[in-house]
């Protein structure tokens, strides 16, 4: 009788909420919101947050600081420093989404717009710039993670998938080199393209040719330690096609200084914000211009150590801190050196306010310097005969001072002093094969300083080079050895278990910093 009496009270109530129902959807549309995709809108924003995500966890303190181009004195913070703290290399698996969708998320952003370009002819070089890039942001995640989510990820607006399967690196690298091949390929110079949506090259398809096939180059002699046959043939395939050699294709996007601060350089904004906010004194996380780097840079006799260095200082006892860049006065703090502020910590190196720290600074993507590098190390390898390594060595050198300037007149470099430096530097034309590449290892770890430690954590892991020095700092999480893979985030255990687990029993069963990745040998 009651189970009676309570339907009986529930039947109207439902009757009432239906009723109510009627036009609640159509109030509750945001009249301000897009309902269809907009592919030059999120195109930008793929292009801003796949590189920006995670600038300051992974590219600086656990990049920077392992491969020895910054120091700490804090724990926290010193996952490259001390090897201490493996979370903030989870923090790049935002790419695939996140709840902050300003610079996470562009695994989804990618896929809407390849999905809303690539039916209609006239889209056609939309669709393989967006292919392009997608192939340089699943790259960068890749080499990041190892097997990742690739041919199912970004799925879940569109097919309702929310646990897609970890493809293998191999597999995932040899799709992102079929895929720059035939985007390539289909560029059409008589159709439209994303124009000024476009931020590095404002839609300019022959750039963007230059810039697919430098990527192949790249990612091309990735495979040399697995597959050195497979490696040759696309490395050749990237020459021939074209790669970038000019400073005036190097991909770079522009940011402006302003109150907007999504438009200002996320490099200099993440610097300043967590380390370097005023002079003189302790810094948020501890942190300065490592050891390693300074020493090269002062033994070498660089002129890239007075444009990206100083040193504060007070000419008097009552006077404001002075940014010095006089080559005497810099010096490196050494790595897991401290845990405490050292009584020293204002004599040593920071980034320099007038080019690194400026809000408008611009973002190098891919360079001159480091194509260079490359075809110098082809060249060494036999792969490529049209210049000698030594000339490819002597470019890569040139470009990679030269394109300082575009940080402002403090980082321009006179050719005085670059022919001085390469003078007092020759290419070891009659060294080992071995020397060479450690020569040119070691210059890439100069010139793509800041702008790509990306690039520069893949080459080290690949090559070995530059040769650093291991820190171990006590309680650290790899037993003293330089971190080579990022971690996984737990959370993946939870909401895609059956995939991640696969993953992980197939790159040996670790999900950790001493991980490797499939073509780390």
């Amino acid at each position: 009788m009651k189970k009676f009496l309570r339907l009986l009270y529930l039947a109207p109530m439902a009757l009432f909420f239906t009723a109510c129902d009627n036009g609640f959807e159509e109030m509750n549309v945001n009249p301000n919101a897009s309902t269809a995709v907009v592919p030059g809108f999120l195109f930008t924003r793929t292009q801003l947050a796949t590189v920006s995500n995670n600038f300051t966890g992974a590219a600086y303190l656990t990049i920077g600081g392992s491969m020895q181009h910054f120091a700490t004195y804090k724990e926290v913070p010193a996952a490259g420093d001390k090897y201490f703290n493996y979370s903030y290399s989870t923090a790049s698996w935002g790419l695939y989404g996140g709840t902050d969708m300003t610079t996470q998320g562009a695994v989804i952003d990618i896929e809407q717009v390849i999905a809303s370009v690539n039916t209609l002819p006239a889209d056609v070089n939309k669709l393989s710039v967006a292919r392009i890039w997608k192939a340089y942001m699943y790259h960068r995640l890749t080499d990041l993670y190892g097997d990742v989510p690739y041919s199912e990820a970004g799925k879940a607006l569109t097919e309702k998938n929310y646990t897609p399967k970890y493809d293998e690196q191999s597999a995932i690298y040899a799709d992102m080199l079929k895929e720059l091949e035939q985007a390539i390929a289909a560029f059409d110079p008589a159709q439209a393209t994303f124009g000024t949506s476009d931020l590095i090259y404002g839609g300019d398809i022959t750039k963007w040719k230059k810039f697919g096939y430098s990527l192949m180059l790249r990612l091309g002699m990735r495979l040399t330690q697995v597959d050195a046959a497979l490696a040759k043939t696309w490395v050749q395939k990237a020459i021939a096609g074209g790669v970038i050699i000019s400073d005036e294709d190097i991909a770079t996007i522009a940011y402006v200084d302003g109150s907007v601060t999504a438009s200002r350089n996320f490099i200099s904004s993440g610097l300043m914000s967590t380390d370097y906010v005023t002079p003189g004194g302790d810094n948020v996380e501890g942190g300065k211009l490592a050891k390693t780097l300074i020493d090269y840079l002062k033994t070498t006799k660089d002129p890239r150590l007075n444009v990206i260095s100083v040193v504060w200082v007070k000419p008097t006892a009552t006077s404001a801190y002075v940014a010095d860049t006089a080559t005497a006065l810099q010096k490196g703090m050494p790595n897991a050196a401290f845990n405490s502020l050292p009584a020293d910590f204002d004599s040593y190196s920071e980034p320099n306010p007038n080019t690194i720290l400026k809000y408008n600074a611009p973002l190098l993507v891919f360079t001159a310097a480091e194509t260079h590098l490359l075809l110098a190390e082809a060249a060494v390898r036999g792969w490529y005969t049209a210049t000698s390594a030594e000339a490819e060595y002597k470019s890569a050198v040139t470009s990679g001072m030269k394109h300082w300037a575009l940080f402002g007149s403090p980082g321009i470099i006179s050719d005085a002093r670059i022919n001085a430096y390469i003078a007092a530097n020759p290419y070891k034309t009659s060294g080992s094969v071995e020397e060479q590449f450690e020569q040119i290892g070691t210059q890439k770890w100069v010139a793509l300083f800041l702008e790509d430690e990306y690039e520069i954590f893949s080459n080290w892991r690949r090559t070995g080079y530059p040769k650093l020095t291991p820190t171990n700092y006590p309680g650290n999480l790899t037993g003293g050895k330089i971190p080579t893979r990022f971690v996984v985030p737990d959370s993946e255990e939870s909401y895609n278990k059956d995939n991640f687990l696969e993953s992980r029993t197939r790159q040996g069963g670790t999900n950790t910093l001493s991980s490797v990745v499939w073509w780390d040998k």
